[in-house]
């Protein structure tokens, strides 16, 4: 109940709240091993720097202790304040014992230490020296909660050859307050290191997403006036960058798109003014004026001529909203795309005459593939009407389709009056015209028509052009279900 509450919060739920929280997390979980693991090393190495400790004044006490008629005495340089202190430190806290457990010298500062002194204890440390070779460690816990480490031993009485039980210990209490420091000023330092830490990551994060706010600031002052809106970058060339990257080149489309449309709304207008105003006069003059039969009849043939232009721009229309959404209706079918291109060029010979321009058509096989007609005749039909267009009297334009493996290729080339390079990436584009003062020219739909039936198609469409040496327009389509010659079986 109580995390639904906080999730609630709209604190909670912002991104800069999310990237310094999960920093601050796995800084506490990386500081807090970093704790465990000081603190267990510490331990370690304490237990061994110890151990080493006792294992040298074991060595030490052998080096002092002497034996006189089978007793064990302690022999120091009386000369020497060095040697004395240190037998004196020695006998802080130590046992010497017969092989039988007897005590024969010890020291401890605390009762609770009197099984140092135990016989049963030190036969046994005795038994466990004999067999591992090894010296015995322990360790016993004071009444005042100081824990002492003892470490036992063996050594022989060289006259008389009898084994001595001997037995070194030193306090663990500086040790153990060396451990206890540690931890606490590790936990002192632990919610000052992770209160800096959010402070410091809360800023970073700010910091981080200072480009986020002003992504959300200029996506909140984009208007229809200024969707060109561009936001600098920072120049660390990292993820809000390209982000930045990409929200300009989207506001750059975006720009691109609604000046597209405007224009095309503006061509539109013009187009379907210019035939419905025909239509009116000549309907006017016919009411008005005519008198006879024929005037009527001509008036109305006029009227219908216009109508029918305005029935094609509907259409055209119509087919871009199709190719837009992509539901370009299509039936495909095998069909022999030369003798489809040998009909086209045919019928195209009429207006090529016209604008004395030589068309011809070089296909002298079957060109199979799976398309749909209606839609692969207008790419024909457009790429043949721009060619006749824009080709000079005198001029010549050649098609051509063939197969390549899987794949045909339709070519449709001139000797026209080229396209500049810097028009050539975007003729294709939706409603995008090469600046012409040619009066006939369209609403520059008819290429980006080629294109979204190629595209429908899974082909490519490609072009190379030079101003005043002309265009090739290559069309690359995939033959689809049809089987090639190479793989129809031999006939019995």
């Amino acid at each position: 109940m109580l995390w639904d509450k906080l999730r609630r919060v709209k604190l909670f739920r912002t991104l800069r709240f999310r990237l310094a929280s999960t920093f601050l997390a796995l800084l506490a979980i990386v500081l807090a091993l970093v704790g465990v693991v000081g603190t267990t090393t510490l331990r370690s190495l304490l237990e061994t720097q110890s151990e080493q400790i006792l294992r040298e004044e074991l060595g030490a006490m052998r080096g002092y202790l002497h034996f006189d008629q089978g007793r064990p005495y302690w022999f120091a340089d009386p000369s020497d304040p060095e040697e004395e202190a240190t037998i004196g430190r020695l006998k802080t806290v130590y046992v010497i014992a017969d092989a039988n457990g007897n005590p024969a010298q010890g020291s401890s500062p605390d009762p609770a230490l009197k099984q140092l002194f135990d016989p049963n204890e030190i036969r046994f440390e005795l038994q466990q020296i004999e067999r591992t070779k090894e010296p015995f460690i322990k360790t016993f816990v004071a009444k005042d909660k100081v824990p002492y480490q003892v470490i036992s031993g063996a050594m022989v009485d060289p006259d008389h050859g009898s084994k001595w039980y001997v037995a070194e210990g030193r306090s663990l209490a500086n040790d153990q307050s060396l451990l206890r420091r540690f931890r606490r000023n590790f936990l002192i330092f632990l919610p000052i290191a992770l209160v800096v830490c959010a402070l410091v990551s809360w800023y970073s994060a700010g910091k981080a997403l200072t480009a986020l706010h002003s992504v959300e600031t200029a996506a909140q002052e984009i208007t229809g006036s200024n969707l060109g809106l561009q936001i600098p970058k920072r120049g660390a060339d990292d993820e809000l960058d390209r982000l930045i990257d990409s929200f300009n080149a989207m506001s750059g489309r975006l720009k691109a798109s609604f000046e597209q449309i405007r224009q095309f709304s503006t061509d539109v207008s013009h187009e379907l003014r210019t035939p419905l105003t025909a239509i009116q006069g000549q309907l006017e003059v016919a009411l008005f004026t005519a008198t006879r039969k024929e005037q009527l009849q001509e008036a109305v043939e006029n009227a219908l001529q216009d109508v029918e232009r305005l029935s094609n721009l509907v259409r055209a229309l119509l087919l871009l909203s199709q190719s837009e959404s992509g539901q370009i209706p299509m039936n495909k079918g095998v069909l022999d795309l030369g003798r489809i291109v040998d009909d086209l060029v045919e019928q195209f010979q009429i207006p090529a005459e016209a604008h004395e321009v030589k068309l011809t058509h070089t296909t002298r096989s079957s060109v199979f593939c799976e398309v749909d007609r209606t839609q692969i005749e207008r790419v024909v039909t457009n790429l043949l009407t721009n060619a006749i267009k824009y080709t000079p009297a005198g001029g010549w334009v050649r098609v051509c389709a063939e197969t390549l493996g899987h794949e045909v290729r339709l070519v449709v080339e001139d000797s026209g009056v080229g396209i500049p390079q810097d028009h050539l990436p975007h003729i294709f584009d939706r409603f995008y015209r090469v600046p012409d003062p040619n009066p006939e020219k369209g609403l520059g739909l008819g290429l980006s028509f080629v294109a979204a039936i190629v595209r429908a198609h899974g082909g490519e469409i490609r072009v190379q052009s030079k101003i005043g040496e002309g265009s090739r327009f290559e069309v690359i389509l995939p033959a689809g279900s049809v089987r090639m010659p190479s793989e129809t079986p031999a006939m019995a």
